[in-house]
Order: structure tokens, then sequence, then C-alpha cells
């Protein structure tokens, strides 16, 4: 790294940053609980993820993970079909693996959280009450019993690295706990609706799409504040605001 001349700043915000230095990822966080699960939680994962380099709190070294994202949210993915599929076939021996032993969050936190971020949308004017009320009720799919199974817990694509049709990583595992694999599936494919069916076909088993889609509108019904609170766009094309519009 003594040759390296520029550091990339990778996202920056009041909670946490990632820099990139040539080959390696800083990830700076204050709650030392995070970078515990995402270090705990990549040992136990039976899928490809970063390398460990070093600790020292606050920071947590992680090698480049090679080949290049499956895309991101509000630009279309040129990766293939068959990347598609093998990040579905990822989720899927994700979810066989055994459990970590950390619980994740249940039924009643999320739909408390879901009704005071709701309540915030339309009393500050975010979003019209129509477009929030019809995502609710679309949300509340999502809100049933589910059988736990070692979840990411932000598969987002921009977290999953391909190279060709070969998965060479997946990254950002600080929220990973024991959830529903629909979440992952849905987070997967937010944005990139077209893409479902190939990550199904991986994925090896049917799913309920209601749930999937329940789980694109109370995902982006959740974030909009915080996104917007640390300078993020959610009304960019193709981003939440458009995945819940999607559902009218």
């Amino acid at each position: 790294m003594a040759d390296v001349e520029q550091v990339e700043v990778v996202v920056a915000h009041n909670e946490r940053a990632t820099l990139r230095v040539g080959d390696v990822f800083l990830k700076i966080d204050a709650d030392q609980t995070r970078i515990d699960v995402e270090v705990d939680a990549m040992a136990m994962a039976p899928i490809p993820t970063p390398e460990v380099l070093w600790r020292k709190p606050p920071v947590l070294a992680l090698a480049a993970v090679a080949g290049t994202a499956l895309g991101r949210l509000g630009e279309p993915s040129t990766a293939s079909s068959a990347a598609w599929a093998a990040a579905g076939a990822a989720a899927r021996k994700l979810h066989d693996a055994p459990l970590p032993p950390w619980p994740g969050r249940s039924t009643d936190e999320i739909a408390s959280q879901l009704d005071e971020e709701c309540a915030w949308l339309v009393t500050n004017g975010v979003l019209p009450a129509e477009l929030v009320t019809r995502n609710l009720q679309v949300a509340e799919a999502a809100l049933r019993p589910w059988t736990p199974v070692f979840t990411h817990g932000d598969l987002q694509i921009t977290h999953v690295f391909v190279d060709g049709d070969e998965i060479t990583g997946v990254i950002d595992w600080s929220e990973a706990s024991q959830g529903d694999a629909l979440f992952d599936l849905a987070i997967l494919t937010l944005g990139h609706e077209e893409r479902l069916g190939d990550v199904l076909a991986g994925y090896g088993t049917d799913v309920d799409l209601d749930v999937i889609r329940a789980w694109w509108s109370l995902r982006s019904l959740l974030a909009i504040r915080w996104l917007v609170e640390h300078g993020f766009d959610p009304f960019a094309p193709g981003c939440e605001v458009d995945v819940l519009r999607a559902r009218l």
C-alpha cells in the first residue's frame, strides 16, 4: 500500500464510512456490534466473502473482491441471466446453512417501525398519503410467520460481485442474522423486478411472489427517511419511490 496515491471514499455518513486504498477496503464504524456481526457472519457463510486482513477498532480492513457488482439500483444491470441465477443459487446456499447464533428482528418490531415511518412520510409531506397507504397494504403480506434462515440482511446488488457468470464475493455482512429467506430475495431484486425469474431459477424452489412484492414495498417505506437524512436520493429514477409507485 506504500505506493498508493489515492484514497477513494466509497460511502461516508455520520454512522460509518468505507474507504478504498488500492486493493484494501477500510470500514470505519463506531458501532462495534455491527463489525462483530460482519466478521462472524463472513466466517460462517458458505459462499465467497472478502478476506479479513486485520482489525483494529473502529477499523476493519478487508481485501477487495474480484469482479464487478451485479448492478446498481436505478441503473440497468448488464450482468447476464446466468450471473443473476448464480446470485440466486448463492442465496439458497446461504439459506440452507446453519443459523447464526444471533436473532433478527421480530415481525412486531418491523410492524412498529413500519407504522412509525409511514406516519412520518405522510405527516411531513414526503409522499402522498394514497401512495403510502397502498404500499402499506401490500407490505402487510410480509408480516407473517416464517422459518428463520441464515440471511445476509442487506443483499442489494451492489453487495454481490460477479466475474462473468460466477459469484466472486458477497460483501457488507453487518445486517446478517436469522431472518426471512424471501427478504434476501426481495432486496436482491429491488428495483430490478425483471430479474426475479433469473434469481428464482438459480434459487431452485417455488416462493410466494406476493411476499416478495410485500418486502419490496416494506423495505422502500422503511428506507426513505434514512436515505433522505443521510444525503441519498430515493426519488432518483428506478429507486425506492419508483418501487413504491409500481405498486399502484
